[in-house]
């Protein structure tokens, strides 16, 4: 068994493979660390790229694109491992970025998994939107992190350099216990792309794991490489699979003030989307929540077995207020200003 497997998912990205999987040999280092590109059917040149100029990388040949979810659920049948790290192609790590992660998690048992410090490749001195320094959601679902609240990106003056519990480590660059991984199920392959590590570790959460952010171990992420934030088909992935994990995890006496707020904001949400004139990610908005409507009740069973096997129905990084309140009445744009518990 390995120590730690590094496992990257791959589609069509040897541009991106070529740029960052340097970094990922020169620094991935230790006694039983192994890299692996797990391939999602590419037709362009990553896999012969791979096998002349890497060839140190395990590859995991996939027979078709299973997307971000069943892609990685697929690959990691295929891992032997403590522990694994679900990295992102567009990731530039840094010198010893796995020591304090994996320093840490063997001397707390009772973390299922954590992530470093994501900061901007564009700009450095900033966070980077999809995971900053540890991610929370509030009561109504809306994700943020620590050095990222929506837009607003923080610059990194070491504000959040404390190791942190969390709600959810990004999928950008997610160290887990493979035993852990697979004993909550995995990622939600019906979830395709976006939300999922979300979902994952809400699952994690609710069954008394802890997560954590780690700031001592630092990784610099493109973002936005697969499809930009402003693509409607992100956008309907993010509103739709953002209400599906909220059926699936959230307790019986929530769930219907919930989702009855929230079809108020996502109505709010598209008709802002139209008032800019862009009608395509407005119509995404509402196409999520009829698709969501269709087949939220395929997702019964995963939303009865998660509330059995729930021990924590209350979760501290959870938060009890709308971050939309905190945000747009109230001028919170910094982490730091949200009095989080």
């Amino acid at each position: 068994m390995k120590r730690v497997s590094v496992v990257i998912l791959n589609w069509n990205g040897a541009d991106m493979l070529r740029e960052f999987m340097p970094s990922v040999i020169d620094y991935s280092v230790g006694e039983g660390v192994e890299i692996c590109v797990a391939d999602n059917a590419s037709s362009d040149e990553s896999l012969e790229m791979l096998r002349t100029e890497f060839p140190v990388v395990r590859l995991i040949e996939l027979d078709q694109n299973y997307g971000f979810a069943e892609g990685y659920n697929r690959a990691l049948t295929q891992v032997d491992a403590e522990y694994v790290v679900l990295l992102n192609s567009d990731v530039e790590v840094t010198p010893h970025w796995l020591e304090p992660l994996l320093d840490y998690m063997d001397t707390h048992s009772g973390i299922a998994a954590c992530q470093p410090k994501l900061l901007s490749w564009h700009n450095k001195e900033y966070f980077e939107y999809a995971g900053a320094s540890g991610g929370f959601i509030d009561r109504y679902g809306y994700p943020f992190c620590r050095g990222r609240i929506f837009d607003v990106l923080e610059k990194d003056c070491g504000q959040y350099d404390t190791v942190t519990e969390v709600m959810w480590a990004t999928g950008a660059a997610l160290f887990i216990r493979l035993a852990d991984y697979r004993e909550a199920g995995g990622l939600d392959s019906r979830f395709f792309a976006h939300m999922e590590e979300i979902d994952l570790c809400w699952r994690l959460r609710s069954r008394g794991k802890k997560l954590v952010c780690i700031p001592q171990s630092v990784v610099y992420h493109v973002g936005g490489a697969t499809l930009k934030k402003e693509n409607p088909r992100k956008t309907f992935l993010n509103f739709r699979n953002n209400l599906l994990m909220l059926y699936k995890n959230l307790p019986d006496k929530e769930l219907e003030h919930v989702l009855f707020v929230r079809g108020i904001l996502d109505r709010v949400a598209a008709f802002v989307f139209y008032l800019k004139k862009d009608r395509e990610n407005a119509r995404a908005v509402m196409q999520a929540r009829r698709e969501f409507e269709d087949i939220r009740y395929s997702f019964a069973a995963s939303r009865i077995e998660n509330m059995m096997k729930s021990t924590d129905e209350i979760i501290p990084e959870r938060t009890h207020f709308s971050i939309l309140v905190k945000y747009y009445l109230l001028g919170k744009k910094h982490f730091s200003q949200l009095e989080l518990f």
